[in-house]
Protein backbone atom coordinates (compact mmCIF):
# COMPACT_ATOMS: atom_id res chain seq x y z
CA UNK A 1 0.00 0.00 0.00
CA UNK A 2 1.64 3.53 -1.16
CA UNK A 3 0.82 6.64 0.93
CA UNK A 4 -1.57 7.41 -1.85
CA UNK A 5 -3.73 4.62 -0.95
CA UNK A 6 -4.12 6.05 2.46
CA UNK A 7 -7.33 8.21 2.65
CA UNK A 8 -7.31 11.23 4.07
CA UNK A 9 -7.53 11.79 7.84
CA UNK A 10 -11.50 13.94 8.20
CA UNK A 11 -12.18 13.56 11.57
CA UNK A 12 -9.85 16.14 14.01
CA UNK A 13 -10.68 20.02 12.65
CA UNK A 14 -7.93 22.31 11.38
CA UNK A 15 -6.93 24.01 14.81
CA UNK A 16 -7.38 20.97 16.81
CA UNK A 17 -5.32 21.99 19.89
CA UNK A 18 -7.82 24.94 20.14
CA UNK A 19 -11.00 22.38 18.99
CA UNK A 20 -10.90 20.17 21.82
CA UNK A 21 -11.26 21.16 25.51
CA UNK A 22 -8.03 21.56 28.00
CA UNK A 23 -7.28 17.97 29.34
CA UNK A 24 -8.02 15.98 26.12
CA UNK A 25 -5.07 14.37 25.06
CA UNK A 26 -4.69 13.91 21.40
CA UNK A 27 -3.16 10.12 20.82
CA UNK A 28 -3.52 7.47 18.40
CA UNK A 29 -3.07 3.83 18.96
CA UNK A 30 -2.52 1.03 16.17
CA UNK A 31 -5.55 -0.66 16.36
CA UNK A 32 -4.31 -4.23 15.73
CA UNK A 33 -2.39 -6.69 18.34
CA UNK A 34 0.43 -7.56 16.30
CA UNK A 35 2.77 -4.57 17.14
CA UNK A 36 5.12 -5.57 14.22
CA UNK A 37 4.91 -1.63 13.52
CA UNK A 38 7.97 0.34 14.59
CA UNK A 39 5.62 2.65 16.37
CA UNK A 40 2.72 1.87 18.28
CA UNK A 41 1.06 4.95 18.21
CA UNK A 42 1.18 9.11 18.09
CA UNK A 43 0.89 11.63 20.79
CA UNK A 44 -0.01 15.65 19.79
CA UNK A 45 0.76 16.95 22.78
CA UNK A 46 -0.39 20.74 23.62
CA UNK A 47 2.96 21.69 25.34
CA UNK A 48 6.23 21.05 26.55
CA UNK A 49 5.29 20.90 29.73
CA UNK A 50 5.38 17.21 31.15
CA UNK A 51 3.85 18.23 34.62
CA UNK A 52 1.22 19.46 32.02
CA UNK A 53 1.00 16.89 29.56
CA UNK A 54 2.38 13.54 30.66
CA UNK A 55 -0.39 13.01 33.65
CA UNK A 56 -3.67 13.14 30.83
CA UNK A 57 -1.20 10.69 29.00
CA UNK A 58 -0.51 8.54 31.13
CA UNK A 59 -4.22 8.20 32.53
CA UNK A 60 -5.97 7.60 29.13
CA UNK A 61 -2.95 5.01 27.94
CA UNK A 62 -3.74 2.89 30.99
CA UNK A 63 -7.61 3.00 29.93
CA UNK A 64 -6.18 1.11 26.77
CA UNK A 65 -3.22 -0.47 28.07
CA UNK A 66 -3.41 -1.04 31.76
CA UNK A 67 -1.26 0.15 34.59
CA UNK A 68 1.53 2.10 33.21
CA UNK A 69 4.85 2.55 35.52
CA UNK A 70 7.63 4.26 33.47
CA UNK A 71 7.70 7.07 30.61
CA UNK A 72 10.30 7.65 28.97
CA UNK A 73 11.43 11.24 27.41
CA UNK A 74 14.05 13.22 25.78
CA UNK A 75 15.54 15.98 28.59
CA UNK A 76 16.12 18.31 25.63
CA UNK A 77 13.25 18.25 24.10
CA UNK A 78 10.90 18.49 27.40
CA UNK A 79 10.89 22.03 30.09
CA UNK A 80 12.06 20.49 32.98
CA UNK A 81 11.46 16.56 33.56
CA UNK A 82 10.04 15.81 37.24
CA UNK A 83 11.66 12.07 38.27
CA UNK A 84 8.17 11.29 39.12
CA UNK A 85 4.33 12.31 38.64
CA UNK A 86 1.62 11.23 40.85
CA UNK A 87 -1.81 10.09 37.95
CA UNK A 88 -4.80 8.37 39.64
CA UNK A 89 -3.45 7.96 42.86
CA UNK A 90 -0.10 6.17 41.04
CA UNK A 91 3.04 6.88 41.20
CA UNK A 92 4.59 7.06 37.62
CA UNK A 93 8.42 7.12 37.26
CA UNK A 94 9.77 9.53 34.56
CA UNK A 95 12.93 8.57 32.93
CA UNK A 96 14.73 10.82 30.86
CA UNK A 97 16.93 9.38 28.27
CA UNK A 98 18.15 10.28 24.73
CA UNK A 99 15.59 8.78 22.70
CA UNK A 100 15.00 11.44 20.46
CA UNK A 101 12.27 14.31 21.12
CA UNK A 102 9.91 12.69 18.43
CA UNK A 103 9.62 9.35 20.46
CA UNK A 104 8.14 8.82 24.31
CA UNK A 105 8.34 4.96 25.57
CA UNK A 106 5.87 3.79 27.75
CA UNK A 107 6.53 1.16 29.92
CA UNK A 108 3.79 -1.20 31.53
CA UNK A 109 4.45 -3.74 33.82
CA UNK A 110 8.33 -4.23 34.26
CA UNK A 111 9.24 -4.79 30.42
CA UNK A 112 6.66 -4.38 27.85
CA UNK A 113 7.29 -0.89 26.70
CA UNK A 114 5.40 1.09 23.82
CA UNK A 115 7.08 3.70 21.57
CA UNK A 116 5.05 6.68 20.47
CA UNK A 117 5.39 9.24 17.90
CA UNK A 118 5.77 12.61 19.53
CA UNK A 119 4.27 15.32 17.20
CA UNK A 120 6.14 19.01 18.57
CA UNK A 121 3.04 21.00 20.03
CA UNK A 122 3.48 23.85 17.06
CA UNK A 123 2.85 21.77 14.17
CA UNK A 124 0.47 22.00 11.30
CA UNK A 125 -2.87 20.75 11.73
CA UNK A 126 -2.62 18.98 8.29
CA UNK A 127 0.65 17.30 9.06
CA UNK A 128 0.28 16.17 12.20
CA UNK A 129 -2.84 14.50 11.27
CA UNK A 130 -0.56 12.55 8.66
CA UNK A 131 2.08 12.04 10.08
CA UNK A 132 -0.13 10.05 13.12
CA UNK A 133 -2.16 8.13 10.31
CA UNK A 134 1.30 6.95 9.17
CA UNK A 135 2.40 6.06 12.50
CA UNK A 136 -0.47 3.74 13.58
CA UNK A 137 -0.41 1.86 10.04
CA UNK A 138 0.33 -1.48 11.47
CA UNK A 139 2.85 -2.20 8.40
CA UNK A 140 4.75 1.15 9.33
CA UNK A 141 8.17 0.80 9.46
CA UNK A 142 9.31 4.41 9.09
CA UNK A 143 11.15 5.73 11.97
CA UNK A 144 9.40 8.62 13.52
CA UNK A 145 11.73 11.40 12.69
CA UNK A 146 11.20 10.45 9.03
CA UNK A 147 7.47 10.47 9.30
CA UNK A 148 7.85 14.26 10.85
CA UNK A 149 9.12 15.49 7.91
CA UNK A 150 7.52 13.18 5.10
CA UNK A 151 5.63 15.45 2.57
CA UNK A 152 2.07 15.54 2.74
CA UNK A 153 -0.30 13.95 0.38
CA UNK A 154 -1.37 16.07 -2.43
CA UNK A 155 -4.49 18.02 -1.96
CA UNK A 156 -7.44 15.74 -2.29
CA UNK A 157 -10.62 17.35 -4.50
CA UNK A 158 -12.76 16.30 -1.35
CA UNK A 159 -12.55 19.28 1.06
CA UNK A 160 -13.56 18.19 4.70
CA UNK A 161 -16.14 15.74 5.79
CA UNK A 162 -17.68 14.66 8.59
CA UNK A 163 -17.69 11.69 10.59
Amino acid sequence: MTDSDIPPPLLLPDAIHQAVRPGTVLLRLETTHSRQGVLDGAWWPRTRDVEQEVPALVSVLTEHLGPITRVGLDATAWDGIPTRVTVDDRVVRIDSFPVGDDTVLITRGDKDHFALMVVPPDTEPDAARTAMARAVRADNITPATELLVAPLPPPTTEQGGEA
